[in-house]
């Protein structure tokens, strides 16, 4: 850079560059015949994948699949003192497990690699040089020292901080003996007074006169790379962005970016600013929120369908507000016009209820539910291990009928080795005494359940078996049916609320129901 810096002094001042102007843009989405829509979703890996991200990235996955075209994850990596070790393959990973990959990413390679900005620096460094040679751009020595004075200076006098164009207007000189002390300047981006105005596919038309708030803004710093401004504008181009959907913190930030795409000669995407995901009281999701990540949410047994079903429940982008959307349906009902200016908020207490139903519609899958078959085995050998007393309660046909006989009950697969449910895969420590305490006529009960399970065996439904236990209870003096079913449910599971007893005995099978019930009375 300070090589091109003398050639540029030596071949005389540049000019400033006016720019091209950008003709008024049709108020389409853009997304007519003919075009190829390709969007990225570009964090920066200094941290792990949290809601507020995949929030953005399912929008733009959802607007590409749409319009068949290209879902692009970029790595924004060219801030190195803020990498965060594992965080870009966590970013790609949890896309992955949410059911969102790119099409392109540095994983997956594709026509417009490398996917990692810090992979790209030639790139920023030829933008670069044809800006400083227009004058768009120039070098600037100033000191960090006298940066932070600029700053507390306006803080005191209760001023908006910003860079006092100090190196704009250097003469050749002056930047001749600059660069004698100092081969390595930050170059800055000549900011000019006519921002063009743009039409946000979310906002409307929208104008922001940068020029007059804010300083010329570093665009290459002194280690060579980029900032962001520069990066993503060059990326964007390079890698044929037909839309831009991000978040509406960089809505302002958008008259820079256009200034540069005129500086540069190039043609601008689409854009659309998606208003911020918020907390149910309207504060920020904060990465210090250790439980909007999304690793917490796939170890904590939530599905990645009920993840994207509530972050696009609670904002818009959609004719209808409805729970149990998946992902073709998302994609089927999207539409970007219908996406507002209001901030969405999440409210992540129904989880567990948006989980439930995809749950649900799993098990009711034949072939997702012999998956949740072998997710279930695994979680209950992980959770009982050496106190599994029979291991047939590992036969897929008994998880299997588990799971058909509590969907609908349960939020989550893990709730099933929960201690509320332990009766299933271990037999309950109960006593004779226990019984006793609820009925005198243990005896009489244990023999009419036997009965009736040497008569019926499994041919009943559980309907059918609830009528039967009623029928059992007649006849017993001084125990009404509510304690009948209380000493059933506490012979088989050794607690006093569950599932009803039909359901419980459905579960268990006669064979266990049977040595259950004798073993607890001769105790």
């Amino acid at each position: 850079m300070a090589a091109l810096l003398r050639r540029l002094l030596q071949s005389g001042r540049p000019s400033a560059a006016s720019g091209r102007p950008v003709g008024r843009r049709e108020a389409s989405l853009g997304t007519g015949p003919g075009v190829a829509v390709r969007v990225r979703f570009a964090p920066s890996p200094t941290g792990f994948l949290h809601l507020g991200g995949l929030r953005t990235a399912l929008y733009n996955y959802i607007f590409a699949k749409k319009y068949q075209g290209s879902f692009i994850l970029r790595l924004e990596d060219t801030d190195q003192t803020r990498f965060v070790p594992g965080a870009a393959e966590n970013i790609e990973d949890m896309l992955e497990w949410a059911g969102i990959p790119p099409d392109e990413s540095p994983r997956r390679g594709g026509p417009a690699g490398p996917y990692q900005q810090s992979q790209r620096l030639e790139l920023y460094a030829q933008a670069t040089e044809a800006l400083l040679k227009t004058g768009a751009a120039y070098p600037c020595f100033c000191s960090p020292q006298r940066l932070e004075l600029l700053k507390k200076e306006a803080l005191r006098n209760h001023q908006m901080p910003r860079y006092d164009n100090r190196c704009r207007n250097m003469s050749q000189e002056q930047v001749a003996q600059k660069l004698a002390k100092d081969p390595k300047p930050v170059i800055r981006f000549r900011l000019e007074q006519a921002a063009p105005a743009f039409e946000d596919l979310v906002y409307g038309w929208n104008r922001h006169d940068v020029a007059s708030v804010e300083g010329d803004p570093v665009i290459m710093k002194s280690d060579g790379f980029p900032t962001y401004h520069l990066a993503c504008v060059v990326d964007d181009h390079h890698m044929g962005i037909s839309h831009v959907l991000r978040g509406s913190e960089w809505l302002v930030s958008t008259a820079k970016h256009l200034l540069l795409y005129q500086a540069l000669g190039w043609h601008p995407p689409h854009f659309a600013h998606l208003p911020l995901l918020l907390n149910r009281d309207g504060s920020k999701l904060s990465k210090r929120q250790g439980d909007i990540f999304l690793e917490h949410f796939a170890a904590e047994g939530f599905l990645p369908d009920s993840l994207l079903d509530i972050i696009t429940n609670c904002g818009s982008g959609f004719a209808e507000n409805q729970m149990g959307r998946t992902l073709p349906e998302l994609i089927t009902q999207f539409n970007l016009t219908r996406v507002t200016c209001h901030s969405a908020l999440l409210d992540l207490e129904k989880l567990p209820e948006f989980n439930r139903l995809h749950l649900q519609r799993l098990v009711n899958n034949e072939s997702q539910r012999c998956q949740l078959v072998e997710k279930l085995q695994a979680l209950v050998e992980e959770a009982f291990g050496s106190q599994l007393q029979n291991r047939d309660v590992l036969n897929p046909i008994y998880v299997e009928r588990i799971l058909l006989l509590r969907q609908g009950h349960i939020c989550r697969l893990q709730d099933l080795v929960s201690p509320v449910y332990s009766y299933l895969w271990t037999r309950p420590a109960v006593g004779r005494t226990q019984l006793d305490a609820i009925s005198e006529e243990v005896d009489v009960i244990a023999k009419r359940v036997l009965g009736l399970l040497e008569r019926s065996g499994m041919s009943l439904t559980q309907d059918m078996l609830s009528g039967e236990l009623k029928k059992l209870s007649e006849g017993l003096e001084g125990t009404k049916y509510s304690n009948v079913m209380k000493l059933l449910r506490v012979a088989l599971s050794g607690q006093q609320q569950g599932p009803p007893v039909a359901e419980m005995m459905l579960s268990l099978g006669p064979k266990e129901v049977r040595e259950r019930i004798q073993k607890v009375v001769s105790s």
